[in-house]
């Protein structure tokens, strides 16, 4: 018997060193880790690194003229900052991408301030709404970048694949609320037959007006958080 579950344990070791060896080959071959600074263990040991992780590899595989950023913290115009998880900047415009990492079921409409995420055991629990959150973000952005043509953001709100997405209600073109594994569908339609409003010098431009916010320090990712600590603490009083 005990030689039984020595043999177990080997094998069960075997098939997770081989995991962890095919993610490790995979992680090498993606930009993820200059664009973000993340190493491996920091990015597969952390479950919304992963989650970006996860969407930045699918965007790298999308055909096309882009570029890709991470985690850039926009200054606006109070002071403060605001994230953007991911951002890709094509010949359509920029798809300006919120990560949500959450399990269970996701109830949500545009309109409204929070969202519902429930799960199997009846436990509730409500959270800011994405989209507007993303629309801060869209909203420093285009400061930042002295854009006033609403037609060049496009905002991708992206839950993980461990959820599902049971009433989501959404009547703004330029949003898309949908799961990891839809992100390739939805971005084939948005930049199949649509006329390119922006040149391949354009994006070369526009990155590397933004590469700056990329790698913030740590000072500047305390304030950040500290912000929106009281923000989330205002609300709740």
């Amino acid at each position: 018997m005990v030689g039984f579950m020595v043999m177990l344990l080997i094998i069960y070791g075997m098939v997770f060193g081989m995991v962890i060896l095919k993610n490790y080959i995979d992680f090498n071959n993606s930009n993820y880790q200059r664009a973000s600074n993340h190493t491996f263990w920091e990015t597969f040991f952390n479950k919304g690194n992963m989650g970006e992780y996860n969407i930045y590899r699918k965007l790298e595989k999308i055909k096309g003229t882009k570029l890709l950023l991470t985690n850039l913290y926009i200054p606006k115009e109070d002071g403060s900052t605001t994230e953007i998880d991911l951002l890709m900047i094509t010949k359509l415009g920029f798809f300006v991408i919120e990560s949500k990492n959450y399990s269970g079921w996701i109830f949500g409409n545009e309109k409204n301030r929070n969202w519902t995420q429930t799960f199997s055991n009846k436990k509730k629990f409500k959270f800011f709404n994405p989209i507007w959150q993303n629309k801060g973000h869209i909203k420093a952005l285009q400061e930042i970048l002295g854009i006033a043509d609403d037609l060049l953001i496009h905002s991708l709100i992206v839950f993980s694949n461990n959820c599902e997405l049971k009433k989501i209600t959404v009547t703004s073109s330029n949003v898309h609320v949908i799961k990891q594994n839809q992100i390739k569908r939805t971005l084939r339609r948005e930049l199949t037959n649509v006329m390119p409003k922006l040149t391949s010098e354009d994006i070369k431009i526009y990155f590397q007006v933004l590469k700056p916010f990329m790698h913030a320090d740590e000072k500047i990712k305390q304030l950040h958080i500290k912000t929106i600590q009281e923000k989330l603490s205002q609300s709740n009083n």
